[in-house]
């Protein structure tokens, strides 16, 4: 039989206020997708080629876009599916702590060249009982007080990384705890690179699988609340969005590099998912304006998306400058098309 790979999906239907449930199924030989409808039972979508989908999008915890619908993958269809897509998927936590936080598109690049994926991200300050309530387990260690001043220091990147067996590869990318011993036994890992000692090693990652799941629910909670707080300071400041494309085609080093090298500060940096109607909301200036709207709006909902607050004086103009013309054919800049500057400073309200 002809393989295929069966996930089961749901997608928010805005204007019935609805999730609905569907059973997609990938077919690798010819890239064709197929949906069903498990409420109603019939097919929603007939087989039908589609390009934009591809075997290293199929996770569960991933969002896919199917012919302009968000689909969220939330278990796998059949256990052939589980056993060949599903068995050394891992979710892990990453952090970039303070000592790092500049170094954060080299770190982000090295995620990739690793095989990971980033997830969701967004940079926080903790305060100290955060801090403390986090590293917990190191409460009656010697080094727990020097631990909290410097990770409550400045502004840390929490990040979710998936891929196959994502705590051992994210410690391997990490390096030994302590960063001197880091530059002998591990001379290109993170720490050796960019950490000082024990404390200030630049990064953190989950030590087992129990671990990372309680410390992704503590950054990033699944149920009510939304974690610590990202550190958006909404004045003297601008919006930057990565696109979506960028974010998939691993671009988003590369980009966060070229900003920090021409001098701008990232202030705040987020993921997101937006579904259509936030992405028609978000551009509608765009509206009527250019002819591009349509597609735009498609791009932006296409996939997740990592807003960055650029903080600085006149940083609107000047960024907007950085960015170049929107078509790169005409730009400057090759990363012109993966992101997008916003003309008008954010007033105090974020809007």
């Amino acid at each position: 039989m002809e393989e295929r790979f069966a996930f089961l999906a749901e997608w928010y239907d805005p204007s019935a206020a609805l999730l609905r449930r569907y059973q997609l199924l990938f077919y690798p030989k010819d890239g064709s997708v197929e949906m069903f409808d498990v409420k109603n039972q019939r097919t929603f979508l007939r087989r039908t080629k589609y390009d934009d989908l591809h075997p290293e999008d199929l996770f569960v915890g991933n969002r896919v876009n199917v012919f302009s619908r968000q689909l969220n993958l939330i278990d796998y269809g059949d256990q052939y599916t589980a056993n060949k897509l599903g068995s050394k998927k891992e979710r892990t936590l990453a952090m970039i702590k303070p000592d790092a936080v500049t170094k954060v598109g080299d770190i982000i690049q090295m995620i990739y060249d690793a095989g990971l994926i980033v997830t969701k991200a967004k940079m926080t300050k903790l305060t100290w009982k955060q801090a403390a309530d986090f590293y917990m387990e190191h409460q009656s260690k010697s080094f727990f007080n020097n631990l909290m001043q410097f990770v409550t220091s400045g502004p840390v990147i929490v990040m979710e990384l998936m891929g196959d067996e994502a705590v051992s590869v994210w410690r391997r990318v990490l390096g030994p705890t302590d960063s001197s011993v880091a530059r002998k036994d591990a001379p290109n890992s993170l720490r050796a690179q960019f950490g000082t000692d024990g404390t200030k090693n630049a990064g953190h990652g989950s030590d087992s699988l129990a671990s990372a799941a309680r410390e992704l629910e503590f950054f990033f909670p699944s149920t009510a609340g939304h974690g610590p707080s990202n550190t958006a300071k909404y004045s003297d400041c601008t919006c930057c969005i990565v696109k979506p494309h960028a974010i998939s085609e691993a671009l988003t080093g590369k980009i966060l590099n070229s900003i920090a090298e021409a001098g701008f500060e990232i202030s705040a940096l987020q993921m997101f998912n937006m579904d259509r109607a936030n992405a028609e909301e978000f551009l509608e200036v765009y509206k009527g304006v250019v002819t591009e709207y349509t597609s735009m709006v498609a791009e932006l909902c296409s996939g997740p998306c990592m807003a960055l607050e650029i903080h600085g004086t006149d940083a609107p103009r000047e960024f907007r400058a950085f960015c170049g013309p929107a078509d790169p054919a005409t730009g400057h800049l090759a990363a012109t098309s993966c992101i997008h500057g916003i003309r008008e400073s954010v007033d105090s309200n974020g809007r």
